[in-house]
């Protein structure tokens, strides 16, 4: 039996005293459920289980692009998200991202410690018909799915240590004051007049900066300097994550109506069009430039439709919505080309999905937004408003030179606690050995070259 290490006890002592500490919260009975509309909190229960299953549907969706020899160590990533970040958000996550604000930069994180007065409280003041913990755990899924969307561009060369901390650091440190910059009524960007229905920039911006951040602190694959080309460990896979996606994204956008309403429809069918319309973009354009229309194609560019429809997604017009998941979808393809044509090593390009897809959602919002679909918007440059649109680039800039800074300094503190990347020879082992003693061919049937099936030797 190996020696166990003190740094291996941490996190365990960790969890240890939370769930100790946890059994001394004064407990106090329910807020008045008599103020609360039944239909919306139906809404939002449902679209609160759609937004988590968009984190096994991302593991899905990464998984399946990787290497075979890294395809669990990819998922797992995305799905231990859903346990630290749990934890952390009813301990102290909610209340700096929703706690009484201090100058409308951070929450104060004794307002809701360990979720004390949540039950209890009002109702939060821009989801007045459904209880305060319904809104709580509605943002909660929010928060778990953005570090996940990290791994796409560290994967196959990440200690699974080093990212537990880095999801928890990047929570307190980008998350939560994004959180409270963008949706508190007294957060800096709230107040500034900036616009992000569904997260465009504490979501998608965030996670695309920091994953920018950690490929350039682990620095390039081996096989991304010997320009190897890695075949995707199983397509499949990324049809059955896109599909979750999708599903899920409806309560992610929709949801974010935060209530049973006419908005909430709007905001469905401006999320199904723009994905749809993003798919055939980025498959069209693949054409135009000579290859065949592929599965990845389509599914990449729905899932740029999705990220760049969310800023908007309850403030443009419905017909408006083609014309963003195109162009996100080629501008975002663009930024593939020109990235591979460089040495950043992103190995799922989480950056020009999801950073520049982003950054595109949120300056469309800025053109498209129209008071006619949502009163409480604003009229974008299209409609005349160009100070909304400079109010919409100067919250992107802000946001991203944040979220960028912050993460790279994570990343850089992680690697002085201990060494972030695995070694040269556990990266040509594979992270699901190395990290984790398990492969994904186990138990599982392949084909041999005669067509006869075999069962797949645990040791291979």
């Amino acid at each position: 039996m190996s020696k166990v290490l003190f740094k291996q006890v941490v996190p365990f002592i960790i969890l240890a005293i939370v769930s100790i500490a946890a059994l001394f919260v004064p407990l106090h009975a329910d807020f008045d459920a008599g103020k609360y509309n039944a239909a919306d909190i139906a809404w939002i229960l449902v679209a609160t289980a759609l937004v988590f299953l968009m984190t096994p549907g991302l593991a899905f969706f990464y998984g399946g692009m990787v290497h075979r020899k890294n395809v669990i160590s990819t998922m797992i990533k995305s799905i231990v998200s859903a346990g630290v970040i749990s934890v952390l958000w009813v301990t102290v996550g909610f209340s700096l991202a929703f706690g009484e604000s201090i100058h409308g930069l951070i929450g104060n994180p004794s307002t809701f410690l360990f979720f004390q007065g949540v039950n209890s409280g009002p109702a939060w003041s821009l989801a007045p018909t459904i209880p305060l913990t319904l809104f709580a755990l509605f943002q909660l899924m929010f928060a778990i799915i953005t570090p996940g969307l990290v791994v796409g561009a560290v994967a196959e060369r990440i200690r699974f240590t080093s990212y537990i901390l880095f999801i928890v650091l990047f929570a307190i440190f980008v998350y939560s004051p994004l959180a409270h910059w963008t949706w508190h009524p007294d957060g800096i960007l709230f107040k500034m007049g900036v616009l992000d229905f569904a997260g465009g920039t504490v979501v998608h911006i965030s996670a695309g900066m920091a994953a920018l951040a950690g490929a350039l602190v682990l620095k390039r694959r081996k096989v991304h300097q010997d320009h190897q080309e890695i075949p995707p460990a199983n397509i499949p896979y990324v049809l059955i994550g896109t599909g979750l996606l999708w599903f899920g994204w409806f309560g992610f956008n929709a949801g974010s109506a935060l209530g049973a309403n006419s908005l909430a429809v709007s905001a469905f069918a401006t999320t199904n069009i723009a994905a749809g319309a993003a798919g055939l973009s980025w498959m069209f354009f693949d054409v135009l430039r000579g290859k065949k229309p592929s599965v990845l194609g389509f599914c990449i560019g729905a899932v740029v439709g999705l990220v760049a429809i969310t800023p908007g997604a309850g403030f443009v017009a419905i017909p408006h919505s083609i014309f963003i998941g195109v162009a996100a979808a080629i501008i975002s393809n663009l930024a593939v080309m020109w990235k591979s044509k460089t040495s950043l090593d992103d190995t799922l390009d989480v950056f020009p999905c999801h950073g520049v897809g982003g950054i595109v959602g949120m300056l469309l919002t800025g053109v498209f937004a129209t008071k006619t679909v949502n009163p409480a918007g604003a009229d974008g440059l299209f409609y005349g408003n160009a100070d909304f649109f400079l109010t919409q680039l100067k919250g992107v800039l802000i946001v991203a030179v944040f979220s960028f800074v912050v993460s790279f300094l994570i990343f850089k503190l992680i690697n002085v606690i201990q060494p972030i990347r695995v070694t040269s020879e556990e990266e040509e082992e594979g992270l699901d050995a190395s990290q984790h003693n398990e492969k994904y061919t186990q138990g599982t049937l392949i084909v041999a070259s005669t067509g006869l099936e075999m069962e797949q030797s645990p040791l291979v």
